[in-house]
């Protein structure tokens, strides 16, 4: 569990850098469209430092498919299931959603992470079962010989 824990951190120290680019790149969208004119200082670092945080919990937790006794599956509830609570919390936090927000946010949120990880999930799961028939017909082969 120890080795688990390091690489969270290791994975998250990786990809916190991430969170506050893509913060700056929102900002500037807004402000180009005429959405956002100005911002506090506090603002700003609020931003700033629950982006940080927020990307080294979702870059960390991709830790829970290398536990092998896992299943896929449950993995994936888990990470759903931190990444929601770190989003939403960090989004409330900051004031970015609120209110009948929260459902729409849900909404998208579920719906982006289903299309994300089947996406992922079916073309490695086809690949391992093109694998698996082709070792098993080598074992045949061998068998016969």
């Amino acid at each position: 569990m120890r080795k688990y824990g390091k690489d969270f951190c290791i994975r998250g120290a990786m990809f916190a850098w991430g969170g506050p680019v893509i913060l700056a790149m929102v900002y500037g969208a807004l402000q180009g469209a005429g959405v956002l004119t100005s911002l506090t200082v506090d603002q700003v670092v609020l931003g700033i430092v629950s982006t940080t945080v927020m990307a080294f919990i979702a870059a960390g937790i991709s830790i829970v498919y290398q536990i092998e006794n896992l299943p896929k599956a449950f993995a994936g509830l888990i990470q759903m299931a931190v990444l929601y609570a770190d989003y939403l919390g960090f989004y409330l936090l900051n004031g970015w959603v609120s209110g009948s927000g929260i459902w729409i946010f849900t909404g998208i949120f579920v719906a982006g992470f289903a299309v994300i990880w089947f996406s992922i999930f079916i073309p490695i799961k086809l690949k391992v079962n093109k694998m698996n028939r082709m070792l098993n017909q080598q074992q045949k082969a061998e068998k016969t010989r």
